[in-house]
């Protein structure tokens, strides 16, 4: 009998690596309010969140950058303001957090379209000459 030879083993991306620690480490942060209600951790959690989608989304994209800037600083201001007991302020915070990720993946979006029609157009403009220059003109 062979012996057997396992197969290698692929790594794990970056991604997959980090996301464990980091959700064990938000949910200690937010464990760790413990005058905060649970609804204003969830709005935190779904405003840090919808910024970690945006900046997968966003890569290394321009557009968009900006907002996407702001929402780490609403997110950052939601933080600070549970861990002081300011729940309402919390909750404004998350939710502009949320509202910028969601503008700049809008954003990068629509410069990736802008970008595509210009490409349709230029493309469509090379058409047009080439038939122009390729045609018989008749007089």
């Amino acid at each position: 009998m062979k012996p057997s030879v396992a197969a290698p083993r692929k790594p794990l991306p970056l991604r997959s690596v980090l996301a464990l620690p980091l959700g064990i480490g938000m949910l200690a942060l937010l464990g760790a309010c413990t005058g905060v209600s649970a609804v204003t951790k969830e709005r935190v959690a779904q405003g840090e969140t919808s910024l970690q989608q945006a900046q997968q989304t966003l890569g290394q994209s321009e557009h968009g950058a900006l907002e996407l800037q702001q929402a780490r600083d609403k997110i950052a201001a939601a933080k600070t303001a549970m861990a002081k007991g300011q729940h309402e302020q919390a909750e404004r915070m998350a939710a502009q957090a949320h509202l910028y990720a969601e503008l700049a993946v809008a954003k990068s979006q629509s410069a990736s379209a802008r970008n595509s029609a210009n490409e349709v157009l230029a493309s469509l403009e090379m058409l047009r000459r080439e038939s122009e220059r390729n045609s018989p003109t008749t007089r």
